[in-house]
């Protein structure tokens, strides 16, 4: 497997070499488009309809809209300009409870691995995170973005997360229909507490579940039969008669 990047954390005057690997791997079903006639792959062009012409990459520009059908154009030379310099240090800018970050920030988790072979700074650091239960946030650049990240202790090896900025969380404030709440009455409530008391495990086991679409198309690839959804059965309309049928199921 190979490292997406590598470089060094640097806690306090320590550098700790290190390399990253993406700790996922989405398994979704990916399809290419085919002409349904002669069954060639079909292919994106970059075509103008005023110039009636395919643009070529080179006299292609960027554009940002700053209102209605107006934009301030710029070159792939601005954007280059603009782009984050180019380093191998993830600098430790400084150490929180991991309970004190909103889950929502999560974006991409990897694997930090120490770049040699017993590299003691690297378990020392792993060690402190652990016995401490800190965690650090790190400035990282990684392919031309400039992220900031959390770095912790995960099953004796150090998981790093890139986190989302502030202003790319959707306030709440958009959702207007949020602010008029219906009344719950007293048996709604005690028959949701019994359904979630039903269904409630102390853990949770993620091997239960599978992507069921993409096992029936691989299942369909491979000729294998593949059964039919079935269709759901109704539900009553009224919210306390579907708890109490859900409770009794």
């Amino acid at each position: 497997m190979k490292s997406i990047w590598q470089g060094s954390i640097a806690f306090g005057l320590v550098d700790i070499p290190v390399k990253l690997f993406s700790a996922t791997e989405p398994r979704a079903v990916s399809f290419k488009l085919f002409c349904n006639k002669c069954k060639s792959p079909l292919k994106y062009k970059r075509y103008c309809d005023k110039c009636k012409e395919e643009v070529p990459w080179s006299e292609v520009i960027y554009g940002f809209e700053i209102s209605k059908e107006k934009y301030k154009f710029l070159t792939r030379e601005q954007i280059e300009n603009l782009k984050p310099e180019k380093t191998d240090t993830a600098e430790v800018l400084t150490f929180v409870d991991i309970s004190s970050i909103d889950p929502i920030y999560f974006q991409k988790s990897y694997y930090v691995i120490p770049a040699k072979n017993k590299e003691k700074a690297f378990y020392l650091f792993l060690e402190a995170l652990r016995a401490s239960a800190r965690a650090a946030v790190v400035k990282l650049v990684m392919r031309n973005k400039e992220y900031i990240c959390v770095v912790r202790y995960y099953k004796n090896v150090l998981l790093l997360t890139t986190l989302l900025y502030l202003d790319e969380i959707r306030k709440m404030e958009r959702f207007e229909e949020l602010k008029d709440r219906p009344a719950i009455s007293s048996e709604e409530l005690k028959l949701a507490n019994k359904i979630i008391e039903k269904y409630f495990s102390k853990e949770l086991d993620i091997g239960k579940y599978h992507d069921e679409f993409a096992e029936k198309v691989k299942a369909l690839i491979q000729g294998k039969k593949v059964k039919e959804i079935k269709k759901k059965e109704a539900k009553p309309e009224k919210l306390i008669e579907a708890l109490r049928l859900s409770v009794k199921r």
